[in-house]
């Protein structure tokens, strides 16, 4: 009561008014009350004549007036503890921005900047590191695709309800890659790319990263599948459905898994691209989870998924080979993706709002007319 009477010179008239009347009304029947009262040993001796107030109090209404007045002393608390709080943003927005920004969002043009300083910092990252973050992309790739084939695997229907769950439950895992630090083949086919039209990374820096992102990738996936297969998990709905979406994945044209891969990455950088521009972990978690569903529910390639979905489905007796699911699925779909991250996103966000979209700066026009002269 006190802080809001010291608020109240701070505000409209109306709010000190709301502020003087409530406390005469919470504070005048209460003193009353204290000297009226009877002494601590008489309450004690007729306990029994009080009528509990609990019932009628929690019901929202009471004959009792001190029950009524705190109750109004209280809502004109909050109603003043919102007008300051109003009144505090508003002079705030009114001095303009101090400090750091309080967005949930970021601008594309900061996303794009945080993207090109992570091309950097995935440049000078020692090759243990990277292999360390890609092996536990992988994993989690691999958890969040068994939770998909053990409980989309044992649902009734093919196309409605076993795709909705997969489509539901996958995304979890690029929430877990982009939180703790992991990286993925796909999503660093963008940000390395970018890292090149930006001038901060070499084609070797690209070729590098993406090497060891992709074996680390495959490790963490086939422990998943080992731990899978060794723990029994891979039976009943979940073995049938691994055997079923291999076959399915392995029975399109090289040219059509392609484009399949370039469209499933086109929307997974999309998903980095968001929740790289989310601020808290909420706005993440929106971002990541309706590119990734969507990819899943349209039937588009992932090649990391697939690192672990086509072993699952050769350990749970689909009749293909090791050469099958990789000549006719994860090879198509690796090129696929690797163009969809380097030229569709990278070079697309890069001619948005990087050095592609710009004019030439008058130092670049200088090195190549000394060139040209040399």
């Amino acid at each position: 009561l006190a802080q809001g009477i010291q608020a109240a010179p701070k505000l409209h008239p109306a709010f000190a008014l709301l502020v003087a009347m409530s406390s005469v009304a919470f504070v005048v029947p209460q003193a009353v009350a204290t000297v009226a009262k009877p002494e601590v040993s008489t309450v004690r001796n007729d306990f029994s004549k009080f009528q509990s107030r609990g019932p009628a109090f929690v019901s929202g209404y009471s004959d009792d007036p001190s029950v009524n007045q705190a109750l109004t002393s209280m809502a004109a608390m909050f109603v003043v503890a919102g007008g300051v709080r109003w009144r505090e943003r508003r002079s705030a927005l009114r001095a303009g921005p101090s400090g750091p920004s309080t967005a949930v969002v970021g601008s594309p043009q900061e996303t794009y900047q945080e993207l090109v300083d992570k091309s950097e910092y995935l440049r000078d990252q020692h090759w243990t590191k990277t292999f360390h973050a890609s092996f536990m992309g992988g994993a989690y790739v691999g958890m969040a695709g068994l939770l998909s084939l053990v409980i989309g695997g044992n649902m009734a229907s093919e196309f409605i309800t076993q795709k909705a769950v997969f489509a539901a439950l996958f995304p979890i895992n690029l929430l877990l890659v982009l939180t703790t630090g992991g990286q993925l083949f796909t999503g660093n086919s963008a940000t390395m790319a970018i890292g090149i039209y930006e001038k901060k990374c070499t084609t070797k820096d690209l070729i590098r990263n993406w090497s060891i992102a992709y074996i680390g990738n495959i490790c963490g996936c086939l422990l998943i599948d080992a731990v899978a297969r060794y723990t029994g998990m891979f039976t009943g709905g979940a073995q049938e459905m691994a055997v079923h979406t291999v076959m399915k994945k392995c029975s399109a044209t090289f040219g059509q898994t392609v484009v399949k891969g370039i469209m499933c990455n086109w929307l997974v950088c999309m998903a980095v691209w968001l929740c790289t521009m989310a601020k808290d972990l909420s706005g993440k978690m929106v971002g990541v989870w309706f590119p990734i569903s969507m990819f899943i529910a349209i039937g588009f390639e992932h090649s990391v998924a697939n690192m672990f979905i086509l072993p699952a489905g050769l350990f749970s007796g689909a009749p293909l080979s090791w050469g099958d699911i990789l000549i006719k699925n994860l090879i198509p779909v690796t090129i696929g993706n690797a163009i969809a991250g380097a030229f569709v996103v990278g070079a697309g966000m890069s001619f948005s709002f990087g050095r592609l979209g710009k004019k030439e700066d008058k130092e670049d026009k200088e090195d190549k007319e000394e060139k040209e002269d040399e």
